[in-house]
């Protein structure tokens, strides 16, 4: 019995160890530098590395470099850190939304704590996000599965405006 409950609960320590939320996959994944600088910056580390059910749309380095020259380091600015959360949630839905579960077709999306809308479309070609200024993200990897979550990478930093058209 003892000898079952060790290797229980080695299990479980192995597990757990291996556990990771979504702000840990991006602080350990290269890709993501510039977005994990902006979310440390923005003091949202934290909310995404506790339990929940997220889906966070994941701008990749050269998504942030594409911004107009200076945009990112105006951003992480202690004096614009209402901007750049208000960027940030945009990226993030309160549900897991694995890419399977996308409705197909063009649908409405509400980001987290924001009353922004999203326009994401699931078709034969893949997923597209279009934000507030009309322009299109492509996931280029989706389902990166976390404990609290998922990921999907975007080639594109999501920015607030306009209610996007969503045909």
């Amino acid at each position: 019995m003892k000898l079952k409950l060790t290797l229980a609960m080695l299990a479980f320590s192995a597990t757990a160890a291996q556990a990771q939320s979504i702000t840990d996959i991006a602080a350990g994944d290269e890709r993501f530098f510039t977005l994990v600088a902006a979310v440390t910056a923005a003091g949202l580390a934290d909310t995404l590395a506790r339990p929940g059910h997220f889906t966070v749309f994941a701008p990749v380095n050269e998504a942030f470099a594409a911004l107009p020259a200076g945009t990112v380091d105006i951003l992480l600015k202690p004096e614009n850190k209402g901007q750049l959360t208000d960027i940030l949630l945009y990226h993030v839905d309160d549900r897991n939304l694995p890419a399977a579960g996308i409705p197909a077709g063009s649908n409405y999306f509400k980001p987290m704590l924001t009353s922004q809308r999203l326009c994401i479309t699931a078709g034969a070609d893949g997923v597209t996000v279009a934000d507030g200024t009309g322009e299109v993200a492509n996931v280029i990897i989706a389902d990166i599965k976390a404990d609290n979550g998922v990921i999907h990478v975007i080639d594109k930093v999501l920015l607030p405006g306009k209610r996007p058209a969503c045909h």
